[in-house]
């Protein structure tokens, strides 16, 4: 019961990811006219750039993509801690009326990588010494 959980779980963030990854690429070629807030004059800033909407789309697509193939399903929950903990500050912060949104990505996000937490576990040991030979 818990992997088909874990599965669907997996499933439904990576689709998430990869529509939601598009649609942040669709907005750098056409961006809406954002509310007058400081939520909306961040994205108009930053979409007047061109760079920064862009390469979020971009990741957003290609973490969720990894998310669907199992050999890099765990490469891909590390890749959208630091979106996920984002979209929280964010709508913590700025975009109040997405805050739910927002919890439940950041939610998603920590319960994929704390059941996967033992395939992580060498990234938290302790480093082999390096042995140089004397010359």
């Amino acid at each position: 019961m818990k992997q088909k959980v874990l599965l669907a779980l997996r499933l439904l963030y990576a689709v998430f990811l990869i529509g939601t990854g598009i649609m942040t690429l669709r907005l750098q070629f056409s961006p809406p006219e954002w509310p007058e807030s400081a939520a909306g004059a961040f994205l108009r800033a930053a979409g007047a750039t061109g760079y920064l909407i862009g390469w979020v789309g971009i990741f957003k697509t290609l973490t969720g993509v990894l998310m669907l193939i199992p050999r890099t399903e765990k490469l891909a929950y590390l890749m959208a801690l630091p979106y996920a903990v984002n979209i929280l500050l964010w709508v913590t912060f700025v975009a109040h009326e997405w805050l739910l949104i927002g919890i439940l990505d950041f939610l998603v996000s920590v319960t994929l990588i704390v059941m996967h937490f033992d395939s992580y576990r060498c990234l938290l040991s302790r480093p082999l010494p390096i042995h140089v030979p004397k010359s």
